[in-house]
Order: C-alpha cells, then sequence, then structure tokens
C-alpha cells in the first residue's frame, strides 16, 4: 500500500568536521542536507511512499541545491517556496569516545524563518495526503513559524488528514526568542493522531514529573498524562536509548494506546555508531510506514526501530535505505556480504 504523507518544516545545510575533529581544526567541512522533517520525507520516499515536503528555502544557490537533493531521492518539492533571505545551518561536531557530539545551529534570519515555512494554501496542499508530519523545531524557530505550523496541523483536521507530530524539543531555539514551548506545543499536540515523544517531552508541556524506576515506565506515565490531556491522540511511540560511549549505545522501543495497549521491543546493542543524527527521524518514518501499510502496532513499532538501528550505519542526515533492508535486518539474515 502506497501512502500520500506531507511534512513541513525547515531545509538544511549541515556542516561537519571531518573524521573526528572539532570545528575548523583543520580548514574543510563534510556539507550533507538534512532538517528533521526532511528526513523523514525521504525515508518515506525510500519505503515506497509519496512524500512531499512543504516549506521555504533561499532563493539562491544553496537553496537550489538542497531543493534538488531531496527530489533526488523521491520526495515531491513543489510545495517548497522560494523566498529571500539565507539557508538555515548547523555545525555538527563528531564526538568519540568519550566526548560527546555537539550541535551549533546558525538559524537566525534564515529564508524560513523570515517567512515563517512559506504562506501555504494546507486545503489543496493536503489534498489527497494520509498524513501531515510536523515536529517541535518549526514551531520553536519563531512566533510565525509557529502560527504557521499550528495553522497546518488544524488544517490537516479540518481535512480529516491525520497528523503526526514529533516533540523534537530544543530548548536553545525556544531560548533565543523566548517563546512559549510549553503553551505552543501543547496546542500542537492538541490536534496529533500519532506523538513522537518521551517523557521529558510531556514534562515540558503538561508541567508534570515522571519520577518512575525504569525508562519504560516513565514512558508510560507520559503518555497516559498525554491521552488524559488531548483526547484526539491516539497513540504515542518512542525510542530508548542508553549510552554505553559515544560509539556504543543500546535502543529499544516503545509505544502505548489509547485504549492502554503497549508494546515493547527487545534491546539493540550498537557498537560502533557511524552517524547518530537522523536517528528519530528514521523511527518515526518506520513507525508512520507500518501504520500506512496496515501493520499491527507491534510490527510497526519493530519496523521503526530496525530502521533507526540501521540509520545509525549512514553518514549524513537521511536514511537511505529502504524496505529490503529494513526487512532483512528483522528477519535476522547475518551479516554476509550480498552477492
Amino acid at each position: 500500500m502506497r501512502g500520500h504523507v506531507v511534512c513541513f518544516g525547515e531545509l538544511l545545510l549541515r556542516l561537519s568536521a571531518p573524521g573526528r575533529q572539532l570545528l575548523l581544526q583543520s580548514p574543510g567541512f563534510e556539507v550533507c542536507v538534512g532538517g528533521a522533517e526532511a528526513n523523514v520525507a525521504v525515508s518515506l520516499s525510500r519505503f515506497g511512499h509519496r512524500a512531499r515536503m512543504a516549506g521555504a528555502v533561499a532563493d539562491n544557490a544553496l537553496g537550489a541545491a538542497a531543493t534538488g537533493e531531496l527530489r533526488r531521492h523521491g520526495v515531491d518539492t513543489d510545495a517548497l517556496q522560494t523566498v529571500p533571505g539565507r539557508m538555515g545551518l548547523y555545525f555538527l561536531t563528531p564526538g568519540a569516545i568519550q566526548r560527546p557530539s555537539e550541535v551549533l545551529y546558525d538559524r537566525a534570519d534564515s529564508a524560513f524563518v523570515r517567512a515563517g515555512g512559506g504562506d501555504h494554501d494546507w486545503r489543496s496542499l493536503l489534498q489527497g495526503a494520509d498524513w501531515l508530519h510536523v515536529s517541535g523545531i518549526s514551531p520553536a524557530l519563531g512566533q510565525v513559524a509557529a502560527d504557521r505550523t499550528l495553522q497546518a496541523v488544524r488544517a490537516a483536521r479540518a481535512a480529516g488528514v491525520r497528523v503526526s507530530f514529533d516533540g523534537n524539543f530544543r530548548p536553545q531555539l525556544w531560548k533565543s526568542w523566548d517563546g512559549d514551548a510549553a503553551g505552543i506545543l501543547r496546542a500542537i499536540m492538541a490536534e496529533a493522531d500519532l506523538l513522537f515523544a518521551s517523557h521529558r517531552d510531556i514534562e515540558v508541556v503538561l508541567g508534570q514529573s515522571f519520577a518512575q524506576a525504569t525508562a519504560g515506565e516513565r514512558f508510560l506515565a507520559g503518555a497516559q498524562a498525554a491521552f488524559a490531556a488531548f483526547p484526539r491522540l491516539h497513540r504515542m511511540a518512542a525510542t530508548i536509548r542508553v549510552q554505553r560511549s559515544v560509539d556504543h549505545h543500546a535502543l529499544s522501543a516503545i509505544d502505548a494506546r489509547r485504549d492502554g495497549t503497549s508494546h515493547a521491543t527487545p534491546v539493540h546493542e550498537l557498537p560502533s555508531i557511524v552517524d547518530r543524527i537522523g536517528t528519530g527521524d528514521a523511527f518515526a518514518a518506520g513507525v508512520l510506514h507500518g501504520a500506512i501499510t496496515g501493520m499491527d502496532d507491534a510490527d510497526g513499532l519493530h519496523f521503526g526501530l530496525a530502521a533507526a538501528c540501521l540509520k545509525h550505519s549512514l553518514p549524513g542526515d537521511f536514511n537511505l535505505l529502504g524496505t529490503a533492508e529494513v526487512e532483512a535486518f528483522l528477519s535476522g539474515n547475518g551479516f554476509d556480504v550480498k552477492r
């Protein structure tokens, strides 16, 4: 079954120090295109769905190159408006052993921020769509972007299009303009059918504290609070990550439904991580793929986790692996060279 998903957010350029170096330790950067919502769009396209990216990019060569990169991976970019301004950037210092990775944002006054993501005819743009996917990053960029994100999810609700929302709380971005993170995120979550969030996201939005003994228990308590606060919310899902070092993580996933059912996956050890960025977006795309294709929640959760695990093996923001690779991971086909 092929689905149609519209993703709204800022398309970014990522500039990384080469190898495991510090920024400008040597005079060069490795550059790739990314952004939370764009990552989801590319992954869904790779899974065989129609993915459409909506937003605004700089009306210059950088914006054109970033847009072209999405098209190269099969994403529909007709709803990406070109506006005056600069491309949003972020700089990545890759971590190693006990030194964590570090992200430095350079997004102030970007074309997306200036335009608030663009002025879209959401009724037309969402026609025929199954899902609208947004994240908490767009509203963290400023009041206009927050208003446009809320406009988008309310338009989707009015059109009968389901809403997928990834909390993605970024305190640095909210602090830069003293935004009302709790109030704005609460309004967006109120329109969501599917929420990708941890108990920490719910703590920010609802002002509650969850101090249960295990991560799974904290997630389930947060989910119960979210279901009580947001009557339209049907399902909440998240990954649970244990960091043994920068290069070695253990990853599992958990979800919960309004009816009280929940599922949890086994833990997968990831002992030699290539790139962690975009793994949560790969998880979200995998869970959405499961929902679109009629998988039951448990199978969809396992598919999402497998996609997230595999993304750790790829440099860059995008998960470029398709359903065959994810299904091979799930079947435990081993590590022999494919010939």
